[in-house]
């Protein structure tokens, strides 16, 4: 499908702002902590998006696919988002965005495990870069000593795991279900999840406006805005298009790192990266082999 120069437009706000998604919890994770943070995201993220879904008459899909949509609300926003907010206590939003970028890695893996779609050759060797790039850019880093990086590493990681199982699920058991009651569903049923965890958790002093207001932009703009735009492209677009955000994600986060942090992007990080995402546009099949004859 042909991208026009406002879908591109659009891909580019999408991959920006979920780029910024690693700043803001960089800005607001110590203060609040993990699991506080991850609670306000999707707790205001889903104040944002229950008008919008009553506007559109589509409550009424909250209630008939609660199961599936609670499973999607632990894999897809309660669980990622508190292990990626854990892992901005020590490590760049660059490389937190470069190891999320292995989600299409493990959503092939999972999807060839479970669903049993099939694996071609070029997908195995994409597949076995990707994971070799994760390798690359962790052999020096991941320690698991006392203020160490390994655990935040590993955080990452399995996050972009949980993503991966999540994509399947929604296809496998939400495909008739509407994106934004999806979307909605997904956040409401995450903050009831963590409103627990987080309450027991919540910091004692409270945290400063700079933190307030990062977490107010994941909420808003980063969770709420970016569903809205992420599920219109692949309605407009198609999935294949779509996922192509994830490959524009590191370089905003590492942008906004540089601009706003003073994080360092290294040369060790620059070919991981690389490596990471050749990987990935092979296991998903963005890069193919020519077919002969035509």
């Amino acid at each position: 499908m042909k991208l026009k120069p406002a879908d591109l437009l659009e891909l580019c706000s999408l991959a920006a702002i979920w780029g910024a998604s690693f700043l803001f919890m960089r800005l607001s994770a110590q203060e609040f902590g993990p699991v506080p943070l991850a609670a306000l995201r999707v707790a205001i993220a889903s104040l944002a998006l229950l008008p919008l879904l009553a506007w559109r008459q589509g409550l009424t899909e909250l209630r008939s696919n609660a199961r599936p949509l609670v499973v999607v609300a632990l894999l897809n926003s309660a669980l990622p988002f508190a292990l990626f907010s854990y892992a901005a206590l020590s490590i760049t939003a660059g490389l937190s965005s470069i190891l999320n970028a292995t989600t299409p890695l493990w959503g092939a893996l999972v999807a060839w495990a479970w669903l049993r779609h099939g694996l071609t050759p070029l997908r195995v060797l994409g597949l076995m870069l990707g994971f070799s790039g994760v390798v690359f850019l962790a052999w020096e880093q991941a320690s698991f000593k006392p203020g160490g990086s390994g655990l935040a590493l590993l955080a990452c990681l399995l996050a972009a795991l949980s993503y991966g199982i999540a994509a399947n699920y929604t296809k496998k058991r939400l495909s008739g279900v509407s994106p934004l009651a999806v979307a909605t569903g997904s956040q409401l049923y995450a903050a009831l999840m963590l409103a627990g965890p987080a309450a027991l958790l919540w910091p004692a002093e409270m945290p400063s406006a700079r933190a307030w207001g990062g977490a107010l932009m994941l909420a808003l703009l980063c969770s709420a805005l970016a569903y809205i735009l992420y599920f219109r492209l692949m309605s407009r677009i198609g999935p294949t298009n779509t996922i192509a955000v994830t490959f524009l994600i590191p370089g905003f986060a590492v942008l906004w790192g540089w601009l706003f942090l003073g994080e360092a992007f290294t040369l060790r990080m620059a070919i991981g990266c690389a490596i990471v995402l050749l990987g990935t546009a092979l296991a998903v099949e963005l890069i193919r082999r020519p077919i002969k004859g035509r």
